[in-house]
């Protein structure tokens, strides 16, 4: 319960970053939905965006309340991203994909002026990895990807759903989980991993976020980079 008071502040917090008139990049994730469902209530006080979904579910989410949408088609630059973190490092480098949307996560927030990262004060680290980094996959190459990711020293594993089945992202592609254990130079391994034929995305987010807001109980703390 105390986790979800700490994602709903650091969420609520949040909102002093939207503006009338702008264009909102929507996260994907449970901290991501309160955000979503906060801006919500200040669209019907009256509050005028255009949010960019980042998943189908929250392209739901801001549907059912009513929140006008635009697309990248329309619109190739946003002006602030509200989304999740699995991790966050004090350079402000993210481990995201926990919830499986990061290939979309990662397009809107390149597309983004200020990326605002939301979370409880357990997602704050002083290195990455202790959560699985996300791989995104082609079916095709799943294995070969499995086997060049372990090389470098990952215990791979292919992402299911609760009947056994692989799980599927909205782009049709797999996820490998790999848990590399601390990763001491997250810059190398972005680009190693940037560089893997096969490789759709990986959840490595490296100099996109600007602000990081996290709860801590009924504190804020806001890091900047």
């Amino acid at each position: 319960m105390a986790n979800d008071q700490e994602k709903e502040a650091a969420a609520r917090s949040s909102l002093r970053f939207v503006k009338d008139g702008q264009v909102v990049g929507l996260g994907t994730g449970s901290t991501a939905a309160c955000f979503i469902k906060l801006l919500g209530e200040r669209v019907k006080s009256g509050l005028h965006i255009r949010g960019i979904p980042t998943s189908d579910r929250s392209r739901e989410l801001a549907l059912s309340l009513g929140i006008p949408l635009t697309t990248l088609h329309e619109c190739q630059e946003i002006d602030v991203t509200v989304d999740g973190a699995d991790e966050v490092d004090p350079q402000l480098r993210l481990i995201k994909g926990g919830g499986g949307a990061l290939l979309r996560e990662k397009i809107v927030a390149s597309a983004t002026k200020q990326m605002v990262v939301v979370a409880d004060a357990s997602k704050q680290v002083d290195r990455l990895g202790r959560f699985p980094l996300p791989v995104e996959v082609i079916k095709f190459a799943e294995t070969l990807v499995a086997k060049r990711i372990a090389a470098l020293g990952a215990e791979v594993q292919l992402r299911v759903k609760d009947d056994g089945g692989p799980y599927v992202t909205d782009e049709d592609n797999h996820i490998l989980d790999c848990r590399f254990g601390e990763i001491r130079n997250a810059d190398e391994l972005a680009r190693v991993l940037n560089e893997m034929p096969g490789v759709v995305e990986h959840g490595l987010f490296i100099g996109m976020a600007k602000v990081a807001l996290f709860a801590r109980g009924s504190e804020i703390v806001e890091l900047r980079r």
